[in-house]
């Protein structure tokens, strides 16, 4: 993670002075090599922030909360694909269990993809950690699936067998619904201000991580 050399606080604004980073953003689509590189890395970097160095807190489980947002918005719901629809219910309840089953005491990023990675001659460097928060080790990588997927990378199934942990099933489960929940209900919204392609980055994660989740219930 690049070092932070200096901050103040005016009381309006905040700045953050961090140092230097001389590498690049990955090449997309992925290249397997690339991709595989960057998993064994993150990996590293779970482990070294395994406990965490810092005081955080756990993941809140408003973080994620689209399905059961959706289950109490019944005109923004009937936006939804079928199966969606046919299992709201079903769907809610897993994305309930999601913060149980992420709990853990690494200090997680929260919103890993390409575009908060910087790679380097010597390694890969994480940035732009506003989400940081507590949870178990395998979460990070899980939240990012949907991201590689959506931009080239391997299947869901691939980058999980070769994940450093074995999560439970049911444990992946709630964290596969919980994520999908909350790219297929954000993706309905307008966009906020001064990000007008925001909802459209969300529609195109939510296809694969609605796939992924499909095929784990499914199974």
């Amino acid at each position: 993670m690049p070092r932070l050399l200096w901050s103040d606080d005016d009381g309006d604004w905040v700045t953050l002075v961090f140092e230097d980073v001389e590498g690049r953003t990955p090449p997309l689509p992925w290249r397997a090599d690339t991709w595989w590189r960057v998993q064994e890395e993150l990996a590293d970097l779970a482990d070294a922030l395994t406990p965490s160095p810092i005081d955080v807190e756990p993941l809140a489980d408003k973080m994620f909360s689209g399905w059961r947002s959706l289950a109490a918005e019944p005109a923004l719901a009937d936006r939804i694909d079928d199966w969606s629809k046919a299992n709201l219910d079903r769907l809610a309840e897993w994305e309930s269990r999601w913060t149980a089953a992420a709990a853990g005491n690494t200090l997680l990023h929260g919103d890993l993809r390409a575009d908060n990675l910087t790679l380097t001659d010597a390694g890969v460097v994480v940035v732009d950690w506003p989400h940081a928060a507590l949870g178990a080790p395998w979460v990070d990588l899980a939240l990012m699936v949907p991201s590689v997927v959506a931009q080239g990378g391997p299947s869901p199934a691939e980058i999980m067998a070769r994940a450093r942990w074995t999560p439970e099933p049911e444990a992946l489960d709630a964290v596969v619904a919980a994520v999908a929940g909350y790219f297929v209900h954000a993706a309905l919204l307008p966009p906020p201000p001064g990000i007008p392609r925001l909802r459209e980055f969300q529609r195109v994660k939510a296809a694969p991580a609605l796939a992924w989740l499909r095929e784990r219930l499914q199974a």
